[in-house]
């Protein structure tokens, strides 16, 4: 998951930025089918460097609340090696049990980048260059004094960030960007692993995903409570067992010397509502904000 200039948002602290304005590409039929919608998820975190601890995975935690936000459920996430037979295996498994797969690290043009390349073995398709992505990464970075420098075989390995799986659908989603999301099976979306591009591509995706309605979208509500956790242990298994068939989900987060986070998550705002005060009234806590649970959780680390 190689951090590269090369594939960096462009920033005037480096050097001047062109001028572009890229068209972004139509909104193409559904991928899953019409009347579809993505129910579930799972994401393919792909780098030595997350394995031996050298790169926090930010993506991770960032595509989870993403996910949670449009509706979507994260079954889940992987980290693998740069390993062409681990990409392949994941990357077919995943595409065959869930909705929406990304993966995340490995397309910049060094050795040890191989997603494409193993995303194309892994689904039967040669690799080819992406003509219009050549010419906008060219566009982008010819203000760079040594993309003029460069020898054929330094120019061959920038170009690697252009060869796709012959048949991927390419996704241009963003006016300022060349780099495209890369889609395979109408499901599995790649994404480089630098964080703030992947959160810029993530977040320029939305329009070409068939997300759920705003019907399917799960709400959260939080209780706070300051008694400890194994003395709210009874209730909590009493109430799980009370609403599991009702599709809302308990969970507690405990903090170190503060107190528990009790969350309720499900389809039904109301029921959920009248669950919360029921939880707050038997643990002796009171209802809290998102927010408050971030900055907390930011004060002191959870269990």
């Amino acid at each position: 998951m190689a951090t590269s200039p090369d594939t960096q948002i462009p920033t005037t602290a480096s050097a001047p930025v062109p001028d572009v304005n890229f068209e972004v590409s139509p909104v193409p039929k559904n991928p899953l089918g019409e009347g579809r919608f993505i129910r579930t998820a799972a994401a393919l975190i792909i780098g030595d460097e997350i394995l031996n601890g050298k790169t926090v995975d930010k993506n991770t935690n960032y595509f989870a609340k993403y996910c949670f936000e449009n509706g979507i459920d994260l079954k889940r996430v992987e980290v693998i090696p740069d390993e062409e037979e681990d990409i392949v295996e994941a990357a077919r498994r995943m595409v065959q049990k869930y909705d929406f797969v990304i993966t995340s690290g490995g397309i910049g043009p060094t050795h040890d980048d191989i997603t494409y390349e193993s995303l194309a073995k892994a689904f039967n398709q040669p690799l080819k260059h992406n003509e219009e992505v050549l010419r906008r990464m060219l566009e982008m970075s010819k203000h760079r004094p040594w993309v003029a420098q460069q020898n054929d075989e330094q120019r061959k390995a920038r170009e690697r960030m252009a060869l796709f799986p012959e048949k991927a659908e390419v996704l241009f989603i963003a006016r300022d960007l060349w780099v495209p999301v890369v889609r395979l099976e109408g499901k599995l979306c790649v994404f480089p692993g630098i964080p703030s591009l992947f959160q810029k591509m993530l977040n320029g995706l939305i329009p070409y995903l068939p997300l759920p309605p705003d019907s399917a979208k799960p709400f959260r509500q939080q209780v706070f409570t300051t008694l400890p956790e194994s003395s709210i242990a009874p209730y909590l298994t009493s109430l799980h067992n009370r609403v599991k068939g009702e599709g809302i989900r308990i969970g507690s987060y405990p903090l170190l010397t503060r107190g528990v986070y009790v969350s309720l998550i499900g389809l039904d705002e109301k029921r959920i509502n009248e669950l919360s005060e029921e939880v707050k009234e038997e643990l002796q806590g009171r209802i809290v904000t998102e927010e408050e649970v971030r900055e907390a959780k930011a004060e002191k680390p959870a269990l």
